[in-house]
């Protein structure tokens, strides 16, 4: 079925869950001790650790995303900090797709907590808009009591899924809304323009310098007015969604972009190889995607972030499509000794970085790499496809490198909230908004929005 059409519906048969506080929420099915306690899940409970998922218990209580764990223990003295983790999360994500096939047989997930189930193939069983109710309130229960009592979602029903998302952010604990025709001009009057998915500081700035200060304003104005303010195809999108168009440059199957970043705690930078070991996990995180996904990347770029503001990055051509992510690593490090030589400056890997982000871009199917008479890879490349499917079989840890062995492992599984496409590799994925080709430098810049 494709989820790519212009044609214009009205009828609300587009569902959004987006399950709420989810990791938290996981780790409170699982140990009642936890319920009803502000409970903030990240990747290392350290001073410095960051907050990447607290409860609805911890948001209550002033907790926010993102904030450092010795700044949200100030906030809330009896926070209760959790390691993440993520084969947990998983597991719940895999029951709760299950539970939503239930009801149709478009179901698209689009990230680790939120998934797009498709009504308009059953117009014939959901006639009414109280039939399409019944149906999300459905869900709801069958999540409770098929996954775990303890996890609650909001779900939003719209005649497309932007719109289906806006109603997840408008009920956004535990909530169900539904937009039609006769309600969305009353439902857009209420918002920013930042409060639709995809609009950014930057993008409402152009709308407002052209006199379109509201969603409101958004949805009537001319569509080629609205492109001219957002300088690109994006603007007639959003004219297009607001006004119940279909579905445009949503559903892909493919990665765009590939990136693996990681925050470093205090004591991780306190040692430089630490550091090089983290590069090195992030750099075979990429491997392991490009591996699942039968691919090669043309172009790798890189960016370290310091405590005292500054930033570096750089963008690395590929003479040839690379995969293995020893040879990444090799290349970030020469780049990073070239940028020292030439500035005559201190190590780039030192104690004052606070997060490393290695990404690839710019992919070729793996059948459509050609290697030169001297320099042909082939069979490292059928052997690291077979390393894979051992690992798959029988574990990750059964098969290592020799240089990621270490007496003290820095690296252990993490999850982020889009990171999906690995677990549904025979399903679309939705993404929401633009999905242009990024800049090293925007790519890393998305992670301050």
């Amino acid at each position: 079925m494709n989820f790519n059409r212009l044609t214009d519906n009205t009828d609300p048969r587009v569902l959004f869950i987006d399950m709420n506080s989810f990791f938290a929420s996981c780790e409170q099915q699982v140990n009642y001790y936890l319920r009803g306690r502000p409970v903030a899940v990240c990747v290392y409970t350290g001073p410095q650790g960051c907050v990447i998922a607290p409860s609805r218990e911890a948001k209550d209580r002033g907790v926010k995303l993102g904030v450092r764990l010795d700044e949200a223990i100030k906030t809330c003295p009896d926070l209760i900090p959790l390691e993440t983790n993520p084969a947990r999360y998983r597991e719940f994500h895999q029951k709760i797709i299950g539970v939503l096939k239930r009801f149709s047989d478009d179901v698209l997930p689009r990230s680790i907590d939120e998934a797009v189930v498709d009504l308009r193939r059953f117009r014939y069983v959901y006639k009414t808009d109280a039939d399409v109710l019944r149906v999300a309130r459905d869900i709801k229960q069958a999540i409770r009591d098929d996954v775990g009592d303890y996890l609650k979602c909001s779900i939003g029903i719209a005649p497309n899924v932007f719109l289906a998302k806006l109603g997840t952010e408008i009920g956004k604990r535990d909530g169900l809304v539904i937009i039609t025709p006769d309600t969305i001009d009353g439902v857009l009057a209420k918002l920013r323009l930042t409060d639709l998915p995809g609009i950014g500081r930057n993008m409402a700035i152009r709308l407002e310098n052209a006199g379109i200060r509201t969603p409101l304003e958004l949805r009537h104005a001319d569509p080629t007015h609205v492109r001219a303010a957002c300088q690109s195809i994006v603007g007639w999108h959003w004219h297009l969604r607001l006004n119940f168009g279909g579905e445009v440059d949503m559903a892909t199957t493919h990665y765009r972009s590939m990136q693996a970043m990681r925050s470093i705690s205090r004591e991780q930078r306190r040692s430089v190889g630490t550091l090089r070991d983290i590069l090195t996990a992030l750099c075979l995180t990429l491997e392991r995607r490009m591996v699942k996904q039968d691919v090669f990347a043309q172009l790798l770029w890189v960016n370290i972030r310091y405590d005292d503001g500054p930033r570096w990055g750089e963008e690395m051509k590929l003479n040839l499509p690379m995969q293995d992510g020893g040879r990444l690593r090799d290349l970030v490090l020469n780049r990073m000794e070239a940028f020292r030589r030439r500035h005559l400056c201190g190590p780039l890997l030192n104690g004052q970085v606070t997060q490393l982000c290695v990404g690839v871009t710019r992919f070729v199917p793996a059948e459509a790499v050609q290697y030169t008479l001297f320099e042909d890879y082939t069979r490292e490349d059928k052997l690291r496809k077979t390393v894979y499917t051992i690992k798959d079989r029988f574990g990750p840890d059964k098969l290592v490198r020799a240089y990621q062995l270490a007496d003290s492992p820095v690296w252990h599984d993490v999850i982020g909230f889009g990171n999906i496409k690995d677990l549904h590799p025979e399903e679309r994925v939705f993404g929401i908004g633009s999905q242009s080709e990024p800049s090293a430098m925007d790519a890393f810049d998305a992670m301050d929005e």
